[in-house]
């Protein structure tokens, strides 16, 4: 992923949440994610900084949204908000469509918690991957100044002042793996 701030390299979980992987691919290889905006600076007002995310999609365009796809909760597929991870953005579970997070620290309250009374709580949000380069680019974005007026009810005063340009997104080939040692000579 190449941006105005610089580039983020994700490695994506087809294994453990193929919908999210596939559907997040999709908008790769159409070329949807190209022009996008990160328009979302989440900062928590507890923890250590740099805490929260960076939200960037295709905010409901109808040139770039395709149609919204199956909730994966993170306690199906195993994959955890921590720090570095990939997000599905949504409304309510099953409307995820091209909005997406990167989370700059862990967050927890984000896991599916089936025990929970809270319906939000018990779906959680479908983690997908990480990024495995660009953090440093990641925390740019993050860092940038905030509107303090732009956005409604929750995301008020959590939106970038100036969006950061998704400039395009492509797949890379993953590196190759070393080659194996030879076998030693079992000793008699």
């Amino acid at each position: 992923m190449t941006t105005e701030a610089g580039t983020i390299v994700l490695d994506l979980d087809g294994k453990h949440a193929p919908v999210s992987t596939a559907n997040f691919l999709r908008y790769v290889d159409q070329k949807r994610f190209d022009g996008i905006v990160f328009y979302r600076a989440m900062h928590l007002d507890w923890g250590t900084p740099p805490n929260g995310l960076v939200q960037a999609g295709v905010r409901g365009d109808p040139k770039r949204v395709l149609k919204p796809i199956a909730h994966e909760p993170t306690n199906v597929t195993g994959v955890l908000h921590k720090a570095g991870t990939i997000s599905m953005a949504r409304y309510a579970p099953g409307t995820a469509t091209g909005d997406f997070s990167i989370l700059l620290s862990d967050m927890q309250g984000l896991d599916a918690q089936p025990d929970s009374t809270n319906p939000e709580a018990q779906a959680g949000y479908a983690a997908f991957g990480h990024v495995v380069e660009g953090m440093d680019t990641v925390r740019r974005i993050w860092d940038a100044p905030i509107s303090a007026t732009a956005g409604e009810g929750a995301l008020k005063g959590q939106m970038l002042e100036k969006p950061v340009k998704v400039l395009t997104v492509r797949r890379i080939a993953l590196p190759a793996a070393p080659p194996s040692p030879p076998a030693s000579p079992l000793a008699n």
